[in-house]
């Protein structure tokens, strides 16, 4: 495991250490987890299964047809 020396102000260190203790982790796993979050590359799963998910939504096909477009 790498190990990585940030410097923080004391505000921003005061609110790292808020929201760690609020979310009941340390704060350096509190840092890992902020930043997978930000450098994340893919949709999660949970986002990645709701296409499809509502029969309720108008689909493409049930629009119509397009609306009048301007010559440019």
């Amino acid at each position: 495991m790498g190990q990585i020396t940030i410097y923080l102000d004391e505000e921003v260190e005061q609110q790292v250490r808020t929201a760690a203790r609020n979310e009941g982790v340390p704060v350096s796993r509190w840092i890992a987890h902020a930043i997978q979050k930000q450098t994340c590359t893919a949709w999660p799963e949970s986002i990645r299964s709701l296409p499809g998910s509502w029969d309720d939504v108008e689909r493409p096909e049930n629009l119509g047809s397009d609306s009048p477009r301007e010559n440019l």
